[in-house]
């Protein structure tokens, strides 16, 4: 199951929405505005993180310049309340399942929360008794190269 962390107006957010759904991934969406985060819940985003805050809080938002706080000066209990005071310092979308973490929307990276063994099929799905080769196995082929 994904966990989509999203807020209104997002552009990037309704992008990872619509992927999502393209894709017919199964995904729980919620509105950081709307849903308090827990204190569990937040720990648990900083510990999936590969550098800590920085990968998930946007320190040149207008929010979090005017806060004048230093992430390294603050507690793990101090940072958990100042997300729960303060959700917009969160970069959106936020992306979560069992095995992957993804932050932003990036083409290639939300590609991450499609399981492993439906990637590895799709690959090699595509062969020269498909219809599609031409265009899909020439382009597979280019990339590998």
């Amino acid at each position: 199951m994904i966990i989509l962390y999203t807020s209104p107006g997002c552009a990037s957010c309704r992008k990872a929405k619509q992927w999502l759904k393209d894709n017919e991934m199964t995904f729980v969406e919620k509105n950081i505005f709307t849903t308090l985060l827990k204190e569990e819940e937040i720990k648990y985003l900083l510990q999936r993180t590969e550098n800590g805050t920085e990968d998930i809080i946007s320190t040149r938002s207008k929010v979090f310049q005017e806060l004048h706080t230093d992430l390294d000066d603050l507690s793990v209990k101090e940072l958990v309340d100042l997300i729960q005071k303060n959700p917009s310092i969160l970069k959106r979308p936020i992306m979560i399942n069992e095995k992957n973490f993804v932050v932003g929307y990036d083409d290639d990276e939300i590609t991450a929360l499609v399981p492993a063994k439906l990637r590895a099929f799709s690959d090699c799905a595509c062969n020269e008794s498909c219809a599609n080769y031409p265009i899909c196995g020439k382009l597979r082929k280019e990339i590998q190269e």
